[in-house]
């Protein structure tokens, strides 16, 4: 039997939300997947970096892009026209897309292949606190209603 689903942010002081309960359906669903594996390390008050396991891809068989706030990172491993006879093949060459979901403002700052591992380094900056001062204008006053006149035919 199926669960309903329950709203995450279904308080009314909650506006304009329903875009960040989106993504975190995304994030979630993504996070389901298991290849290629990876690490997120904090390295700084302001730095991140992912990493992940991409050994027997090259620079040309990665792709790293974002995505409507999506960091998107694809592999496609296109095997090469030999007619190979493996008597034992344990290394992944599948292709795959792994997406890591931005919050507003991180920025890409790096990416490099090394060693089989792929680093991409994000910067997360501190928003400044804002404090923004909204203008009250006085309403039009309005007219008063005229008072109608109903014709009535009397018999």
């Amino acid at each position: 039997m199926a669960m309903a689903r329950v709203p995450v942010f279904n308080s009314p002081l909650l506006l304009g939300f329903d875009q960040l309960e989106r993504v975190l359906d995304r994030a979630s669903k993504a996070s389901a997947e298991g290849y290629p594996p990876y690490n997120i390390e904090q390295l700084g008050e302001e730095e991140l970096r992912i990493t992940l396991a991409v050994a027997g891809f090259t620079l040309d068989d990665l792709d790293v892009t974002i995505e409507d706030n999506q960091l998107v990172i694809r592999g496609r491993n296109d095997e090469d026209g030999t007619d190979r006879v493996y008597l034992h093949r344990g290394i992944a060459a599948r292709q795959f897309q792994r997406a890591f979901v931005l919050a507003e403002g991180i920025e890409v700052t790096a990416a490099r292949l090394e060693d089989g591992l792929l680093h991409i380094d994000l910067r997360r900056p501190t928003p400044e606190p804002e404090v923004r001062s909204i203008k009250i204008e006085k309403g039009a006053g309005k007219a008063k209603a005229s008072p109608r006149t109903i014709d009535v035919d009397a018999e």
